[in-house]
């Protein structure tokens, strides 16, 4: 988090500044990419897309920085419900007009060997869980989302958020006890 600067970095990237765009952006967007990987969406397109959609209304934010990552975190939730629609809509229409699909490109190799491996298990470990624990999970613990904005986000009572969190982290534990691992705490996230 950029801490008490938030304000003076806001107003400066908010005015056109790109350093300061940048700082905004390099804080949030590899959480964001994190998040976006339960899209089942390409993380990468819809982290594009949102931040074209922030840039365009950007100086009309105003808040303070929890605030800054919810509307992120909002934006990128939306942009990554209309890819999954779009894929959808796009699949049918595919599906009828050609039955024959080439075999995609593997990944690249450079951007795998790039992603820390810490990160990688445990973004796969919360994706064992549950859709909606596995987003609760990652907005309060990888994005820093107080409650009361991820039960907004994901319009939901800030209990029900409450019990997904506990529910989501008592099913990490056990997925870890599964796997020799005693002990772990949300810096493990």
């Amino acid at each position: 988090m950029i801490g008490e600067e938030f304000p003076l970095v806001m107003a400066r990237a908010q005015t056109g500044d790109e350093a300061a765009f940048a700082r905004l952006w390099r804080d949030v967007n590899p959480l964001l990419l994190r998040y976006l990987t339960l899209s089942g969406e390409p993380a990468e397109d819809v982290a594009a897309e949102t931040w074209t959609s922030i840039v365009r209304v950007l100086p009309r934010f105003a808040g303070n920085e929890v605030a800054w990552r919810a509307w992120v975190f909002a934006t990128a939730r939306r942009r990554a419900i209309d890819a999954g629609r779009r894929r959808a809509r796009l699949a049918a229409v595919e599906s009828r007009a050609n039955e024959w699909r080439p075999d995609p490109c593997p990944g690249d190799a450079a951007d795998e060997a790039i992603e820390r491996i810490g990160t990688a298990e445990a973004v796969r470990l919360v994706a064992e869980l549950p859709a909606l624990q596995a987003e609760v999970v990652l907005l309060r613990f990888m994005a820093g989302l107080p409650v009361e904005d991820v039960a907004r986000l994901l319009g939901r009572s800030p209990g029900a958020v409450r019990v997904a969190t506990h529910r989501g982290l008592r099913r990490l534990a056990a997925l870890l006890a599964d796997q020799g691992v005693t002990h772990f705490g949300a810096s493990a996230l």
